[in-house]
């Protein structure tokens, strides 16, 4: 009897540190996750960077700066489509530089086509929204300006 106590306390306590199946589950999920999910879901501090100093080019119509944070087939227009060059008299044209500020000033989410969208009304599809968007997106490490359309 002395033996066989300490055996069935040890194969006790060896029962209760395993991993349920729903444990298990769970990290499996975690690890499948990518790192930008992650960031995402954590705060990005880099993100935020980058929409501080998108706000404050913006707001001083600083394009130099601005078109170093775009990617080069930034696209300004839907419908015809329009990308790349010519952005920046597109808005002066269209006095888009309030529209502009007033999106970037919005919280950013997670969009389904692995974008961060601004305003979040974008993102619920069944909201259906169809007014002046932002989207900007990590390409090799580095946050870019994606576009701002319309529609």
């Amino acid at each position: 009897m002395r033996f066989v106590t300490p055996l069935l306390l040890a194969f006790v306590l060896a029962l209760t540190g395993c991993q349920t199946s729903q444990q298990k589950a769970k990290k499996e999920a975690l690890q499948k996750k990518t790192q930008a999910e992650l960031r995402h879901e954590a705060g990005d501090m880099d993100f935020d960077a980058f929409i501080g100093r998108l706000q404050k080019a913006v707001a001083a119509h600083d394009v130099s700066s601005i078109a170093q944070m775009m990617t080069p087939n930034f696209g300004y227009q839907l419908s015809p489509p329009l990308e790349g060059e010519g952005v920046f008299k597109y808005w002066d044209e269209q006095n888009l530089w309030p529209e502009i500020e007033g999106i970037l000033a919005e919280k950013f989410v997670a969009g389904d086509d692995g974008y961060m969208v601004a305003p979040p009304q974008f993102a619920d599809k069944s909201l259906h929204y169809d007014g002046y968007r932002a989207g900007i997106r990590r390409i090799n490490g580095s946050w870019k300006f994606a576009y701002f359309v319309n529609g």
